[in-house]
C-alpha cells in the first residue's frame, strides 16, 4: 500500500458567508466558486486542500480526510478490519466518505479528482 497522508480537511461552521468573511479578512484566503456550493466553501490554492462545511450547531471539530488512491477498496478494507464505512459521495474535488475505526472513532477518506 502506498504511503497515506493527510489529503484534505474541513472546518465546520454554521454560517458559510460569515466564515468566508472572517477567515478571508484574517488570513487573506479567497474561495474557489467552482469547487464551492451552498453548504461548502473551498479555500482557493490551499495545500493540502481544505474548506468550510455547513453544520447545524457550532462545534470545534476539524474533519480530517486521508488521501487514498482507491476509495472503494479502502472502504472495503475498513470494513474487513472491523470498522464501518459510508457510501462515497462525489464532489468537484473527488470522492469522499466518512469511516469509523473498530473503536467508533470517525475520520474521512478522499480520492482526489484529477487536478487536485
Amino acid at each position: 500500500m502506498a504511503q497515506v497522508q493527510l489529503g484534505y480537511f474541513t472546518l465546520d461552521t454554521v454560517d458559510i458567508a460569515r466564515a468566508k468573511a472572517f477567515y478571508g479578512a484574517l488570513f487573506g484566503w479567497t474561495f474557489d466558486a467552482d469547487a464551492s456550493k451552498s453548504t461548502y466553501a473551498h479555500v482557493a490554492g490551499s495545500n493540502p486542500p481544505f474548506g468550510f462545511t455547513k453544520v447545524e450547531r457550532a462545534n470545534s471539530e476539524t474533519n480530517l480526510y486521508f488521501r487514498v488512491e482507491d476509495i472503494v477498496a479502502t472502504c472495503a478494507r475498513v470494513t474487513e478490519l472491523g470498522g464501518k464505512a459510508a457510501i462515497p459521495s462525489e464532489s468537484p474535488t473527488g470522492l469522499s466518505c466518512i469511516v469509523c475505526d473498530d473503536q467508533g472513532f470517525s475520520f474521512s477518506l478522499w480520492q482526489a479528482a484529477e487536478g487536485y
